[in-house]
């Protein structure tokens, strides 16, 4: 399979006038296309950051980021967002969705961004909605919905972008273990038609389930590992 992501010598270092905090040092990582690849580590480990330089959310303090072979590692805000928008998706252990939305515009919200035609984001939306098992609560708002509901509303958010890769931070955090396997079953459902998922997560029988573990511990790349084998 080609690399979809690659981390070459990936550092961040967040500086204050008295501290400098080195949050990730050397790290490389090449994430193939249609890979399933759980991120663990302890909590202030480097994880988030990680997923965030990923997502170019972030920028590095040094090191390259390769998105299908192209270096995206200094791109300019605009261009970044471009970019984010187009070819990534993220899922939040918070959900993030907005309370005063319904499901339907909720998961609307960031095809609008991207100047898409009504007909084309209604197709869309609908499209994700099915995806998730949420076609029939398109009407429903947050506060209606249960936790894992809420979720699956913020992947379909997510998918109705049809992004390349798909970037998960602690999805199952906030949800119960039923909750958290039924989500983790979507996100295998997902990958298998072919996204490439990278998933934060401190829930070792879910990293076991994905097909590559990458430890990270004090910012640094302590173990890559089979899942089957390491979580």
């Amino acid at each position: 399979m080609p690399a979809l992501l690659q981390l070459i010598g990936l550092d961040k270092v967040y500086r204050t006038e008295r501290i400098e905090t080195h949050a990730l040092r050397g790290i490389d990582v090449t994430v193939d296309e249609g890979e399933f690849v759980a991120v663990t580590g302890p909590s202030g480990s480097g994880k988030t950051t990680f997923l965030n330089i990923a997502g170019l959310l972030e920028e590095p303090s040094g090191g390259q980021i390769l998105l299908d072979g192209q270096d995206v590692s200094r791109l300019g805000d605009d261009a970044r967002s471009r970019l984010r928008n187009r070819a990534i998706g993220f899922i939040f252990q918070g959900f993030n969705l907005i309370p005063d939305l319904n499901v339907e515009d909720n998961v609307d919200v960031p095809l609008r961004y991207r100047g898409l035609p009504a007909a084309e984001r209604r197709e869309r939306i609908a499209q994700a909605l099915a995806q998730v098992g949420l076609a029939s609560r398109a009407r429903h708002y947050p506060a209606e919905l249960s936790g894992g509901q809420q979720q699956r509303v913020a992947i379909a958010r997510a998918l109705a972008g049809r992004p390349r890769l798909l970037l998960a931070d602690e999805p199952t955090g906030n949800l119960d273990t039923q909750m958290a396997r039924s989500v983790m079953e979507l996100l295998e459902q997902i990958n298998a038609s072919g996204t490439t998922i990278v998933m934060v997560t401190h829930d070792t029988d879910l990293a076991r389930r994905a097909q590559r573990n990458i430890h990270i511990v004090d910012g640094q790349v302590a173990e890559l590992a089979l899942a089957g084998a390491s979580a």
